[in-house]
């Protein structure tokens, strides 16, 4: 039994009979989000005749090729691959926020749950992780509601207060500590596309490496 041809960009050749549901999802994604094949194409880095090959399921799309279209879509990978999600209430109330402890950072859901962006309100103790650099895939907002926070991106330090906030390409290294010893409390949303939280964004639990 043959294989599938493998294009130059890594991805398998696949006959029109077995055309995946990611195919026509793909298509449908990009009008939703009324951009042109060739205006996509370029933004994800591929040619418009490959993203073509990919709509018409003459190819398969690699992980990260759904995540590069996943992002420039304003989506996630679930939906790019044709999975239902329930329906989510568009109202998170504050009583119904259940604080959970990670790396000792304590945070709470601000929204729901499988969604492109992840809302969060986090209070970052004194002296908590404040030595931990983390780069990863994503963009991420915070906003200071109490406290001082330092935010190293880079090379560059930041001293926050209240009222103060930043937005930033998180594949940039970046380090958050509380300068008072009552800790800082924060809004803080992120694009983690079907990332866990506390590895990537509130840093190791207790006994994980860095």
């Amino acid at each position: 039994m043959s294989s599938p041809e493998t294009s130059p960009e890594g991805e398998a050749e696949v006959p029109t009979e077995a055309l995946p549901v990611v195919a026509p999802q793909l298509r449908a994604l990009r009008r939703r989000a009324a951009l042109t094949l060739e205006a996509a194409a370029r933004s994800a880095g591929l040619s418009p005749a490959h993203l073509s090959r990919l709509e018409t399921g003459q190819r398969q799309p690699s992980l990260p090729m759904l995540l590069a279209l996943a992002r420039i879509y304003g989506t996630t990978v679930s939906e790019l691959l044709g999975e239902s999600v329930a329906d989510r209430d568009a109202v998170v109330r504050a009583a119904d926020m259940e604080p959970t402890a990670a790396g000792g950072w304590t945070y709470w859901q601000a929204g729901a749950p499988g969604r492109g962006m992840q809302a969060l309100r986090v209070h970052v103790p004194h002296g908590s992780q404040g030595d931990i650099v983390r780069v990863h895939p994503g963009e991420e907002w915070l906003y200071v509601l109490e406290g001082r926070l330092r935010l190293r991106l880079g090379d560059a330090t930041h001293r926050l207060a209240p009222g103060d906030s930043a937005h930033f390409d998180s594949l940039t290294p970046h380090r958050i500590a509380a300068l008072d010893p009552g800790g800082v409390e924060l809004l803080f949303v992120h694009t983690l596309l079907q990332s866990p939280t506390a590895t990537l964004c509130l840093g190791p639990t207790p006994g994980e490496t860095p």
